[in-house]
């Protein structure tokens, strides 16, 4: 036996013995959804007699785990939304140590993240229980995502909806593919100096039946307002937790403005990890730099990309 194959030997035993605790500890709140795949879900409530949060934590071990990747995982809670579903996918990440067993911990960390929330002002209201998808329903197997499916937010919707033929649709650029394990990624861009523009960009992309096909078009975007010298931004998962928010960070940091980046994923049935993430930053990293809107000319020059700054770029 070579040295590959006793590690996925030890990896395997330790899944096993990591899963038989989980279940022993948590009795009937564990549950195993398909145990040849390595696909089990855990429901995380407060503490509290009469728990008034609940989610449930879907997790994918692969098969190196825990010796060299972590855990895949999705929180499903219809409750959970924006920058607490983003703090809370941050707080998951921090706790990652390739090499040790972390289940446990991301567990606690959650229980400790519904408490908190429960006895904060923008807890729910107290007595009433906020189920883990619709209100009124329970979590079940038919709960899990369907990554094969199109899904937009009802403010993504909201957006679509109520554009308005009459306001002017910008240029929108299209920049290279990338493929990794079956899923494709691909980057748009647009100028945009309103939030109508960003609507109207988004409806005529989803009038594409490959980009609406997409499993998830995840964007961000960054509008300055001179007048009060502020910036005007939001961004759109999807479905992919927490992929807005790193998208809309990476816009921050490269100090780009008056922008919208959507980048689309096609998944293709391997669940890449963090690796998506990677992806994602990377197509939306290329097309900004293809369209000029990095600081660093060298960079530039390398993708194939031209030195002149959009309008509205900051120049140092």
């Amino acid at each position: 036996m070579d040295a590959s194959d006793e590690r996925d030997d030890a990896d395997l035993r330790a899944q096993m013995e990591e899963i038989e605790a989980l279940s022993s500890i948590y009795g009937d709140e564990w549950c195993v959804i398909d145990e040849a795949a390595r696909v089990f879900c855990i429901r995380v409530s407060d503490d509290s007699q009469r728990p008034t949060l609940t989610l449930c934590l879907q997790i994918i071990l692969p098969p190196d785990y825990p010796s060299s990747a972590p855990p895949v995982y999705q929180i499903n809670a219809g409750w959970l939304r924006g920058a607490d579903r983003m703090t809370l996918a941050n707080s998951l990440e921090e706790l990652e140590n390739t090499g040790e067993s972390i289940l446990y911990l991301w567990v606690e960390k959650i229980r400790e993240f519904l408490v908190e929330k429960s006895q904060s002002a923008d807890g729910p209201e107290m007595g009433k229980t906020v189920t883990t998808e619709e209100e009124g329903h329970d979590y079940d197997e038919d709960d899990l995502p369907d990554y094969s499916m199109l899904k937009l937010t009802n403010q993504t919707a909201q957006l679509l909806s109520s554009v308005s033929d009459d306001e002017e649709l910008p240029l929108i650029k299209h920049r290279e593919t990338i493929t990794d394990r079956r899923s494709t990624f691909q980057p748009h861009l647009a100028a945009v100096v309103t939030p109508k523009q960003v609507q109207r960009v988004l409806n005529h992309l989803y009038e594409n039946k490959k980009i609406a096909s997409a499993t998830h078009n995840i964007y961000a975007y960054r509008i300055y307002c001179e007048d009060k010298n502020s910036f005007l931004q939001d961004c759109e998962d999807d479905g992919e937790t927490a992929a807005g928010g790193r998208l809309l960070h990476l816009l921050q940091i490269l100090d780009v403005r008056n922008v919208l980046v959507v980048v689309s994923r096609w998944y293709g049935g391997i669940l890449l990890g963090p690796d998506r993430f990677k992806h994602i930053n990377n197509c939306a990293r290329n097309i900004l730099i293809q369209e000029g809107y990095t600081d660093t000319s060298e960079e530039a020059s390398k993708a194939g990309g031209k030195n002149k700054r959009p309008k509205g770029k900051k120049a140092k």
